[in-house]
This record gives structure tokens, C-alpha cells and sequence, in this order.
């Protein structure tokens, strides 16, 4: 398994693990343009599910990795989190914030995995 893979596959057990919702991966790697090769999109129904969603991420990368994420932004007020792994981005919103920012339809182009069934 590649290194980014299980990066990934880390991320999103942490997400899983805190009940994450409407669990995207978006694979950037063969746009020219991507400010990395990976987006991992969720939602959690508040801000303090939104923060477990980080801790749980972070921790389940930690113990499996050793790797600390590099940034962290927006953990105090919890309507857009971003875990910056390098490779890939992390990105756990609220559901208002998500249904505003629209994340997902600014990467068109881009490969979209839906990871559980409940994306609408």
C-alpha cells in the first residue's frame, strides 16, 4: 500500500470512528493545479463533534504513522476545520459551512470517492 494510501485510509477510520458524515475523498493528483494530491471532506452536526472528528483524525494518524499534522486551522470556532498532512487535507465542517462553501463542486475535474453511502 502506498504511504498516501494508508495515510488516507487512517484518516478516514478517524473520521469513522467519530461518526463522521457524507465522507468524500477527492483525488487531485492529476490536476496541474491542486494545491495537493488529496482532499478528505466531512461534516459533523456541531462544533464539538467537528472538533472530535480533528482529535479523533489526528490521533488515529498519530498511533499508526507516527505523523503529526503539519497545520491545524479553525479548531476554536469548529465551523471549517483543516488538517494539513502535506499529501493530503483534511477538511471537517459543519453542515451549514459545507452546504456554503461548496468544497466539493470547485474540484469538478477532479476524481470524487464517495466513502459511505449516506452522501446525498
Amino acid at each position: 500500500m502506498k504511504y498516501n494510501n494508508k495515510l488516507i485510509k487512517f484518516i478516514i477510520d478517524g473520521i469513522l470512528e467519530k461518526k463522521g458524515k457524507e465522507i468524500i475523498h477527492i483525488n487531485l493528483e492529476k490536476l496541474d493545479y491542486a494545491p495537493c494530491e488529496n482532499f478528505i471532506i466531512c461534516h459533523g452536526d456541531t462544533g464539538i463533534q467537528s472538533k472530535s472528528l480533528a482529535e479523533s483524525v489526528e490521533k488515529k494518524v498519530k498511533d499508526n504513522l507516527d505523523i503529526q499534522v503539519w497545520h491545524r486551522e479553525g479548531v476554536d470556532v469548529a465551523k471549517w476545520i483543516l488538517l494539513d498532512y502535506g499529501f493530503v487535507v483534511v477538511h471537517i465542517f459543519q453542515k451549514d459551512a459545507r452546504d456554503y462553501y461548496k468544497l466539493e463542486e470547485l474540484w469538478g475535474d477532479a476524481e470524487l470517492v464517495i466513502i459511505n453511502d449516506e452522501f446525498k
